[in-house]
């Protein structure tokens, strides 16, 4: 058997690497420097040459190094005072963060796995904020053992863990803000009510903790570009309650809920770019540290996921249409799990019909030949349970086995919270990297 020997054969006629890695390699695993769409055909154009190896048509992921990095030189133009620490939890895939870690970039961790990870990945641990607001006692021990010195809080039970467990935490309170106008309500589960700040300020003043800063969350994929300015403003009331009673605040984190790349319609990153960054300037002094905990804006866009056809179904409705259901080997107990916990609306387009290739990296259409017919079509996972349907709708023309499906924007909340379920295997990534 020499499937992955053979593949890496055809995708070794690509250089690996380029000059954006040279600073710290990406060993892992081999990156190339094709197109997503050239990476898919070597990676199929490998299988038509191994019809008798076992799961050589399992679902795979191409994940551009490139797109990831392009979303960080947007960043740093568009918001230059803020400082994005990667929410590792949107995506944990090593190369990406071993990526991230060479640009000098910080983390926003939520455990002591995520801590780890990006510890052994050569991260100081002064580029860590511990943003979990409620934690494990044996975490907090780790964080100080690792001198993971910064942390947020929002309840008074968690500054007496603290104190017992990492009297010399950097804390952040974290606040309560008006999340109503996201897809994720954050504010549901964490943040202190601002009418509970001094309070808790108050507690935290008694017990002789650090208190540094404040942090909030918007909530994750937030629709209105205003929710940011009006955190701010509380931060700001924050800000002076805190040096009211003598601390001295010198940190905001102004959380996450940014759009990923491939939005550019409605709440662009660019509209909250442009009411961000000046009410921040206008609140805080420069001389306060901002710091983001952006996740899907950086890896959302960067990853692919191409899936084989393992079955199809033909119903005929009452009115005698013709529709067709379709199975596939990844589902929403795998990668696609986005639809049910992200809230994720994703697009098939058809990557391969009877072996010829459709993909289309300029306008991300389906190719579809003349006016050849499409029927209403729905799509499903590989599991036997009925809720596995990645879209109940689709027009697209008739597939038969052995052809494949794509689907975009596909690199957060995705394989990182994908199961086994059934014992389906979780997709193997294949890197790229498009920047030039």
């Amino acid at each position: 058997m020499h499937t992955e020997l053979e593949t890496a054969v055809l995708l070794d006629q690509a250089t690996p690497q380029t000059k954006l890695f040279n600073k710290q390699p990406l060993q892992d695993k081999p990156v190339y420097t094709r197109s997503v769409k050239q990476v898919i055909k070597d990676k199929l154009d490998a299988m038509s040459t191994q019809k008798w190896e076992l799961d050589q048509e399992n679902a795979f992921f191409v994940g551009d190094l490139g797109e990831v990095y392009r979303q960080h030189l947007r960043w740093k133009a568009l918001l230059p005072r803020i400082e994005p620490f990667f929410a590792v939890k949107s995506n944990p895939d090593p190369m990406v963060v071993k990526l991230l870690a060479s640009l000098g970039i910080g983390f926003d961790c939520a455990s002591k796995s995520e801590i780890q990870q990006v510890l052994s990945s050569g991260v100081e641990s002064s580029r860590i904020i511990y943003a979990n607001p409620c934690k494990q006692a044996s975490f907090i021990r780790f964080a100080a053992q690792n001198n993971v010195a910064r942390m947020t809080f929002d309840n008074a039970e968690e500054l007496y863990k603290i104190k017992k467990l990492y009297p010399n935490a950097e804390l952040l309170v974290r606040i309560l803000t008006d999340d109503s106008k996201s897809l994720c309500q954050l504010g549901l589960k964490f943040g202190a009510p601002l009418d509970t700040v001094k309070d808790l300020l108050q507690t935290a003043k008694e017990l002789n903790l650090n208190v540094v800063g404040v942090s909030f969350h918007v909530g994750s994929g937030c629709l209105d570009e205003n929710s940011f300015a009006d955190a701010v403003v509380r931060a700001r009331w924050a800000f002076d309650q805190g040096e009211a009673m003598g601390f001295k605040f010198n940190m905001l984190d102004v959380g996450g809920g940014f759009p990923s790349g491939d939005v550019t319609d409605g709440i662009t990153f660019e509209k909250i770019a442009a009411v961000l960054g000046p009410a921040v300037d206008a609140m805080f002094p420069s001389d306060v540290r901002v710091i983001a905990e952006p996740g899907r804006y950086y890896v959302a866009s960067a990853f692919t996921v191409c899936t084989h056809v393992i079955g199809r179904r033909t119903v005929v409705t009452e009115e005698n249409e013709t529709q067709y259901m379709y199975y596939v080997n990844d589902g929403m107990y795998g990668s696609f799990n986005c639809i049910l916990f992200d809230h994720q609306v994703v697009h098939p387009k058809v990557l391969s019909r009877g072996g010829n290739l459709t993909f289309d990296d300029k306008n991300d259409d389906i190719a579809i030949n003349g006016d050849e017919r499409t029927f209403n079509s729905s799509i499903w996972g590989p599991t036997c349970d009925s809720i596995d349907c990645l879209a109940k709708e689709a027009n697209l023309p008739v597939l038969n086995d052995g052809d494949w499906i794509y689907w975009e924007n596909m690199g957060a909340y995705t394989i990182c919270a994908a199961s086994k379920f059934n014992g389906f295997k979780q997709p193997e990534v294949i890197y790229t990297n498009t920047f030039e």
